[in-house]
């Protein structure tokens, strides 16, 4: 259930904001992989390597999130050489910001978000092992957790 002050957000929230626009965003944020890919991008800016390691799906759809988020104005991209890195738009409007840091809120008791947090943990230290932040650097990293499930998985037996 939910406590007054926290609906006193919520009626702020709206009160500011175009109801065709909330509408828009809200939908857009209804999709888990955008909504995981924007909170891990609100934390620190990420390549698509990086994010492809933690959520374990394929570029194309990656690419397609991203670019769905960046055109609703909620991250930009900065490309250094052939890499393109995504971080939070600070410059969004405020009704959006408070609507996300309600659900960032939200989401750090939430065990996908805490696992794809430790994932990305583990994706870093890969990449600072290698030296490496691109395509063979994340296969390598994907095969280095399965086989790391994988083993996990055969100690309960």
């Amino acid at each position: 259930m939910m406590d007054c002050e926290r609906l006193d957000k919520y009626i702020i929230i709206w009160l500011y904001v175009d109801m065709t626009d909330m509408v828009r965003l809200l939908k857009l944020l209804s999709d888990t992989t955008r909504l995981r890919v924007l909170l891990l991008i609100a934390r620190r800016e990420l390549c698509v390597c990086q994010i492809m390691g933690v959520m374990g799906v394929s570029q194309p759809l990656i690419s397609r999130n991203l670019s769905l988020l960046s055109r609703s104005g909620l991250i930009i991209e900065r490309k250094e050489g052939k890499l393109v890195f995504y971080s939070f738009n600070r410059e969004m409007p405020e009704s959006y910001r408070r609507l996300i840091d309600e659900l960032k809120d939200m989401a750090e008791g939430d065990t996908t978000f805490s696992g794809d947090v430790a994932s990305l943990a583990e994706c870093e230290e890969f990449q600072k092992e290698t030296g490496r932040c691109d395509m063979r650097t994340f296969r390598e990293f994907l095969k280095r957790r399965s086989e790391k499930m994988t083993k996990g998985a055969g100690k309960g037996d």
